[in-house]
């Protein structure tokens, strides 16, 4: 069977890397702090924070489109961005979302904004205003684009930033329920033009807010990773302080039933690991005495 990657798909997570690091300078002279952490930080006053990010739905929203889903896209993309706030501690404040296409179809805009709010009701999150386009120059037919911005509010000695970690601690794994919303290029290649199976490949992005706001009532969480492209160990590691590493139990846990897909169509373990979540959504780095608190699934190094 032929190997399968996500670079032949298209995507270089290599390339995107590198990206990152000239972007960085340019938002480092503008003042800013912590450029590259899941959500981006801006001191409102001297005991606030704002905690901001901005992402997409990517090209899962062309299978989405295909299996007649775009409501669940909506929902991937409010829980996407949201979850991306909560790895700072912050609680959501509000979202704000971005329609694009080559012609407007107003019942899929409708479809994609509705699911938004739904996710945005139950985290108490305002869809406060968006922004839809019509770029016939720019997107092929049929094709559209769903991007959004969610801001929430953090007191600074709530803020969690990773600067605790320390060798011993202990990596707990928060359910995913199944791919996402990362690695799609190299989905709808193995997808090619043939029927596949909605609820297995396209399940919605899980919303973490109460199962982060639970743990953190019962454990001291000293970090949260969103496992989203670049797998749990790529992830994790942009949360951790230099010179701390970690080693990850990958047989720890029962991976959701598409992880046999990719198996069954040649997609490695070492490629699955590098690009997908396996079947955990969201890491909380917490000490060795709070273990029983979740499910370990590695420990600091």
């Amino acid at each position: 069977m032929k190997r399968r990657t996500y670079e032949e798909a298209g995507v270089s997570l290599a390339a995107a890397d590198e990206v990152v690091e000239r972007l960085r300078a340019a938002a480092e002279s503008t003042g800013a702090e912590g450029f590259g952490a899941f959500a981006g930080l801006y001191p409102l006053d001297e005991r606030r924070l704002l905690a901001a990010s901005t992402d997409s739905v990517g090209s899962k929203l062309v299978l989405s489109r295909r299996a007649g889903r775009l409501r669940d896209a909506g929902r991937d993309l409010a829980a996407h961005c949201i979850n991306d706030v909560l790895t700072s501690g912050a609680d959501p404040l509000f979202f704000l979302d971005y329609v694009a296409a080559h012609r407007l179809d107003l019942e899929q805009v409708a479809e994609l904004v509705e699911g938004a709010a739904e996710v945005c009701r139950a985290a108490g999150c305002a869809l406060i205003g968006g922004e839809t386009a019509e770029l016939p120059g720019v997107y092929r037919e049929e094709e559209l684009d769903f991007a959004g911005t969610s801001v929430g509010l953090v007191e600074r000695e709530r803020l969690i930033d990773g600067s605790r970690c320390e060798p011993g601690d202990v990596v707990l794994g928060l359910a995913s329920s199944g791919l996402h919303t990362n690695g799609f290029s190299l989905v709808r290649e193995l997808v090619g033009e043939e029927d596949f199976d909605a609820d297995l490949v396209l399940a919605p992005h899980r919303l973490y807010l109460e199962e982060v706001r639970e743990l953190r009532a019962r454990a001291d969480v000293k970090a949260l990773a969103h496992v989203t492209g670049g797998g749990i160990f790529g992830n994790l590691t942009r949360v951790l302080p230099d010179g701390v590493g970690v080693e990850i139990d990958w047989d720890a846990w029962a991976r959701p039933p598409v992880y046999a897909w990719l198996d069954e169509r040649g997609v490695e373990e070492g490629e699955q690991r590098r690009v997908f979540n396996l079947g955990v959504g969201m890491c909380a780095v917490v000490p060795a005495a709070d273990s029983g608190t979740g499910q370990v699934i590695g420990r600091l190094t």
